[in-house]
């Protein structure tokens, strides 16, 4: 008998004391009005949501039960091959705790619903992460200093370039280092530790004559010692750097721009951290070249991971610097090529080896560079744009998902909203199908409203559940939008299902479980009224919907067989309703954040049905396919998934 099954007696049992209960609060109701009515009808939605014909066709919905020493402001999420889910905050989105220096991640196992703490050696609020083929996964950036708005800033600051005209040597500036004014005699200190390349010799091309030198540089971002307006710099200054003698003195200069008390975006940093599963760690690896707030990580066709994107150390969009992480040597290499995206682009590996990027993204970049969608061949940096994408101004805070299979090569775009804080939302889901010779955007089925931040998560049995989001910004004027859908990719179809109890829009995501279960997380609300007067709170709740599957009879199983298979290559398994199975898919694990997630992908496999199980082919394709641990479905006629069966693709 299933769990399901199992629980069936104790459900009808809850649903009979409810529905008792009902009856006499009707009867109480009809003697004192209106009075109960929202008592009574409260009471019958739970009756109505708890019975299993309602499940059945609908869903279910259920609050996650945490410790309070392991409620965390879940920021990041990423499904991991041992089946745990790692949470990670940082700092959560919380000043406090970043000057506290109080950076939190938690591990959870669905399984037996244990928590960990996992102790987290930097700020990777807003960092970037993927998987990795030998199933670590890979973190990089995060922040170093928190925003602040106009008024809000109390020391002036900004950019200084760092200048060293030595050919012969290199310099590192530690963090605190002071930088004098020559002409304003102000000083300012470096709120980072920065290395500045030593100069580099230009010589004639043809001659081999030497011509001059062109001054190593560096950026960083410094404060003024000081509070007050007084402590601006009125213009462009040359600083002196205090402590250097001899020739660094002369060597080794700044200069800065105006440095006043203006609006200071967020900072990233260049560290970048691989998480083990087995030994559930951390391990530092070498920094990235760039510092990154907000960077898009993705896996490319060797299995080295691109970065791009993002806020530098001085919060500035990182100008098109993309750089490669090769998972062998544990270092980072400039591409060698520019191409500028807001922060989180959404891009995809495609079967071709090519890149994707859908338009979807979470925001800080000009409105008007890098918005288009298209398909980019990284080696060439030829970009070919994409047309027909509706509401191509609210794409902001919109998700995209690679429908299943991925061999169709067919992607959706779910809502979006305008640039910035704009109240702007859409109900659209574009949908493209990149096999054709010249694709471009067609409109399929709407949401019921206008949706930024909406959630999408892939489900085995190929549809794709969407939920949460709200219709205005960070769910201002109370605009969280508590409902939940099905896509079928082949009718274009949404079917409305159970509702979410928890409003989810800024810093929110869902991630399919091994079991076909979905983790839906995080959520930080403006504002805690629709009046917009109080200031929200992070949204720590952790719910899991049980999609209508698990409730339609008993499950096949995977009982045992093939953890490792190549790409082409066949792999045996045992397990139960062997004649009855009817699909077979890889789903790759979720690592998602700020509803962009560009790692799950679900591939279709051959399937050979046997008397006692099945075999399964993986296509050769390591872009369909990229190397990594995969959960393994099988399908039965009644679309009912097993659970997740891990298994390496090499």
């Amino acid at each position: 008998m299933s769990t399901i099954s199992a629980k069936t007696n104790h459900h009808r049992r809850r649903a009979r004391r409810i529905l008792i209960g009902l009856a006499t609060v009707t009867a109480v109701a009809v003697l004192n009005g209106p009075a109960l009515y929202r008592y009574t009808t409260k009471e019958f939605q739970e009756y109505k949501i708890n019975r299993r014909d309602y499940k059945l066709a609908n869903g279910h919905w259920g609050t996650l039960k945490i410790p309070s020493e392991y409620r965390i402001n879940t920021i990041h999420a990423a499904l991991l091959h041992t089946g745990k889910v790692l949470l990670i905050a940082g700092s959560g989105n919380n000043q406090k705790k970043f000057d506290a220096k109080k950076f939190q991640t938690v591990l959870w196992d669905p399984k037996t619903n244990q928590f960990k703490q996992i102790a987290t050696p930097k700020d990777m609020f807003c960092s970037g992460h993927t998987q990795l083929p030998d199933g670590k996964l890979l973190v990089a950036g995060g922040t170093q200093r928190y925003e602040k708005l106009g008024g809000d800033a109390t020391k002036a600051g900004g950019l200084m370039i760092v200048h060293n005209e030595d050919p012969d040597k290199s310099i590192t500036l530690p963090a605190g280092t002071e930088f004098i004014g020559k002409t304003n005699g102000m000083s300012f200190s470096s709120q980072a530790s920065i290395r500045v390349e030593k100069a580099k010799k230009i010589f004639d091309s043809k001659t081999g004559r030497f011509l001059h030198t062109e001054a190593g540089l560096g950026r960083i971002y410094v404060e003024a010692r000081e509070s007050g307006k007084s402590h601006e710099s009125g213009s462009e200054d040359n600083y002196r750097i205090r402590g250097l003698n001899g020739s660094d003195a002369q060597n080794v200069y700044g200069i800065a721009q105006k440095l006043a008390l203006d609006k200071k975006d967020f900072q990233g940093i260049k560290d970048a951290f691989e998480f083990d599963p087995v030994i559930e760690e951390y391990v530092k690896v070498a920094p990235m070249n760039e510092a990154r707030w907000y960077p898009t990580l993705t896996t490319l066709q060797d299995g080295k991971i691109l970065s791009l994107s993002g806020l530098d150390e001085i919060g500035q969009i990182v100008p098109g610097k993309d750089e490669i992480y090769d998972p062998n040597t544990k270092t980072w290499k400039y591409t060698g090529i520019e191409r500028r995206f807001p922060t989180y682009p959404a891009i995809f590996l495609l079967e071709n080896g090519n890149l994707f990027y859908s338009g979807s993204n979470a925001g800080y970049g000009p409105a008007d560079v890098g918005r288009t969608p298209g398909v980019w061949d990284l080696k060439t940096n030829e970009f070919k744009k994409i047309p027909g994408l509706s509401d191509p101004d609210k794409m902001e805070t919109s998700a995209t998902v690679m429908l299943p299979p991925a061999q169709d090569q067919r992607f959706m775009v779910i809502g979006g909203g305008g640039v910035g804080e704009s109240d702007k939302s859409s109900k659209k889901s574009r949908l493209v199908d990149l096999t054709e010779t010249n694709p471009h955007f067609h409109d399929g089925a709407s949401l019921a409203k206008g949706t930024r931040y909406p959630s999408a998560s892939l489900l085995p049995d190929d549809t794709v559940l969407v939920t949460g989001g709200s219709e205005d910004y960070r769910g201002r004027s109370n605009s969280n939008i508590l409902e939940a859908r099905t896509y079928d990719p082949k009718s274009d179809t949404y079917k409305r299902v159970a509702d979410p109890h928890v409003g989810r829009n800024y810093h929110s995501g869902s991630i399919l479980l091994p079991d076909g279960r979905v983790m839906g997380f995080g959520s930080d609300s403006l504002f805690a009224d629709a009046a917009n007067t109080k200031s929200g709170t992070f949204e720590q709740r952790i719910e899991i919907y049980t999609p209508p599957y698990l409730y339609r009879g008993d499950r096949p199983k995977i009982s045992s067989g093939a953890q490792k298979i190549k790409h082409g290559g066949s792999g045996s398994f045992i397990g139960s309703q062997a004649g009855q199975l009817k699909t077979a898919k890889l789903i790759r694990p979720s690592a998602v954040t700020h509803v962009t997630d560009v790692d799950q992908r679900s591939i279709a496999l051959e399937l050979k049905k046997k008397s006692n199980g099945f075999d399964v082919t993986v296509p050769k394709n390591r872009s369909l396919v990229p190397s990594g641990w995969y959960m393994l479905f099988v399908t039965n006629e009644k679309d009912i998934p097993s659970e997740g069966f891990w298994v390496e693709v090499v």
